[in-house]
């Protein structure tokens, strides 16, 4: 659904962290001035001088082929993990925490931000595993015009409104400090171009004491694997020389933090941030 004004007083400038207002076609911040173009309903809170690497890389890739995705992800990925990619998201979803939910002490939703959320294949899970009942505002960002295509063309189709989209880059947030009551990520940790700056923005728009859970490639370390395993996984993170979990880029102060393996090509990674002393 298009931004409103309500929507755009919850977003942040990803410069200076200003507050935003519709300008025209555009978004502009009461800081620093800048201004952040609003194209095919989508607000662009990213600069591309900044996007380089594999951030830049991957985008292309997946603006090239979005319809391709997740049926490589629910087929192939099967097929040589030997397990199913619901089982995949079954293991990490609980440390999501979705059912102590409740609503925020102003009666308003709570809020979930998932960073790289693609075409939204983890949204139908959120919504399962909510408190029977709850409203719930849901946001998602990600840098790839062609997933977002996908995935607003589904929410068109499933009269869902309560999610709002925003294409942005992990490593500069557009919201303000503590604005999301959950925070997540799947599958593109491993390609950041500076994961520590990535892992400490989502702690910062995370309110405190939140779950904060990051899920992508790692080799299970516990067993053996066929080498047809271990030459599809090196295929599809070609990118990333070690693949694993970014434990020691976590932001100082991490607390609760749990790594664990919930498949043989993907790990979940748990932290949250304490409260300001």
């Amino acid at each position: 659904m298009p931004l409103d004004d309500s929507d755009v007083a919850r977003l942040a400038c990803p410069t200076c962290r200003g507050a935003l207002s519709h300008a025209g076609g555009a978004l502009r911040c009461g800081g620093c001035g800048a201004r952040w173009p609003i194209e095919g309903g989508l607000a662009r809170l990213y600069r591309e001088e900044e996007v380089r690497g594999n951030d830049r890389l991957l985008r292309h890739i997946y603006d090239a082929l979005p319809s391709w995705h997740d049926p490589s992800v629910r087929y192939l990925l099967a097929l040589f993990q030997a397990g199913s990619e619901r089982a995949v998201r079954d293991g990490y979803m609980p440390r999501l925490e979705l059912s102590s939910l409740r609503l925020r002490p102003d009666g308003s939703p709570p809020r979930i931000l998932e960073v790289g959320i693609g075409t939204g294949a983890n949204l139908p899970l959120v919504r399962r595993d909510l408190p029977c009942g709850l409203p719930v505002e849901i946001w998602g960002v990600d840098l790839s015009a062609g997933m977002l295509g996908v995935l607003r063309r589904r929410l068109a189709a499933s009269g869902h409104r309560d999610v709002r989209l925003a294409m942005a880059d992990a490593h500069a947030l557009p919201f303000p400090d503590g604005s999301f009551d959950r925070v997540f990520h799947t599958g593109a940790a491993g390609s950041y171009r500076d994961p520590a700056r990535a892992l400490a923005e989502m702690a910062r728009v995370a309110a405190p004491g939140t779950p904060i859970v990051v899920v992508d490639e790692q080799l299970d370390p516990s067993r053996p694997l066929p080498l047809v395993q271990r030459a599809l996984f090196r295929l599809v993170t070609f990118y990333e020389p070690r693949p694993h979990a970014p434990v020691e880029h976590l932001p100082a102060g991490a607390r609760d933090v749990l790594t664990e393996q919930v498949s043989r090509f993907f790990y979940c990674l748990r932290f949250r941030m304490p409260q300001a002393s």
